[in-house]
């Protein structure tokens, strides 16, 4: 291993490594430095710091303290609420959207034969329409900016006489954006796979369906779980778009607990670190299902660098054996 790490760049000599250390440590002075007049100084000086406006967020003695922290309760409880129901319906919705367009992608390179002449015709038309509508589909919803997309939801639908509380309408809103984002990284990640698998499991007798549920699909799973994790990250932080449909999630009642208090630097940041821990957690939450995924794999005896259709074949056996 140092061999080709040597190869790929000269080891720091004594000098160099002096060199970074007082970089790195000149760089620290003038970042602290920098924070202290250019941030710290002046909200100081215009007394941010007071306790004034920090004591309803972290004084417990302060009278306002347990309204404003039952309040900030309440929006971070209908934050997590809107945020998973979007994100399990995103992950449904978006599977199956990204297994559909596979489909019909497979269906449109098919000629039908030992069909007539004129049902083979009509299948493949049929086939290349569909492939092309949910594309459009795809691109349109993928292209809407997310806050248009939940305002014509709750706009729309009482139109045509459906009428839901606020919450339905804001996941109803981000599953549409979010599981069009999902099917396209599934979608990309199982076409990126190589293209020996699906030659393999037609050549032991699997169906196009089969190929994509039992060998493609998982895959695409575990290679693109960190684009996956981002985008749920992004329902979550999306959440706070509610205010347009008078939700009240967190950043809503902290907007409520501003016009009250007048304290909107002290109540954003600690906003922010509530979006920030929330975030950290469900980061740390993928990596333990990555990591479990892995120890799965390895626990069934596949090894990790394993060809493509040896796993492939592996897989197709011990499917058929069950």
């Amino acid at each position: 291993m140092s061999q080709q790490n040597s190869v790929l760049y000269d080891v720091p000599g004594p000098r160099q490594r002096r060199i970074t250390l007082i970089a790195s440590v000149v760089a620290g002075v003038l970042l602290l430095a920098g924070a202290y007049f250019l941030i710290y100084r002046p909200l100081a000086d215009k007394g941010q710091f007071s306790m004034e406006l920090w004591g309803p967020l972290v004084d417990p003695s302060d009278e306002n303290f347990s309204q404003v922290w039952d309040r900030l309760g309440l929006g971070l409880k209908r934050t997590l609420t809107a945020a998973a129901l979007a994100i399990v319906a995103s992950l449904v919705v978006g599977t199956l959207l990204a297994v559909l367009r596979i489909q019909l992608k497979s269906l449109t390179r098919r000629r039908f034969t030992g069909l007539a002449t004129p049902l083979s015709y009509l299948l493949r038309g049929l086939s290349v329409l569909l492939s092309a509508a949910t594309r459009v589909c795809v691109e349109v919803f993928r292209g809407l900016p997310v806050v248009i997309t939940i305002f014509f939801v709750a706009r729309g639908f009482p139109e045509f006489g459906v009428t839901f509380d606020s919450l339905w309408y804001l996941v109803i809103g981000l599953t549409i954006y979010n599981s069009v984002v999902i099917a396209e990284i599934l979608r990309s990640g199982m076409e990126g796979l190589p293209g020996g698998q699906a030659e393999a499991a037609a050549a032991i007798g699997l169906s196009p369906l089969q190929t994509t549920r039992m060998i493609l699909l998982p895959q695409a799973f575990r290679i693109m779980l960190p684009a996956l994790i981002s985008q749920l990250v992004v329902v979550l932080k999306d959440t706070s778009l509610g205010f347009i449909i008078s939700y009240e999630e967190t950043l809503n009642i902290g907007k409520q607990i501003i016009g009250v208090l007048g304290n909107p630097i002290q109540v954003y940041v600690v906003i922010g670190v509530l979006f920030i821990v929330v975030n950290y957690s469900l980061s740390k939450l993928a990596q333990y299902v990555q990591r479990r995924l892995a120890r799965g794999r390895s626990s069934k005896g596949l090894p990790a660098q394993q060809a493509p259709a040896t796993a492939l074949t592996s897989q197709a056996e011990g499917a058929g054996g069950n």
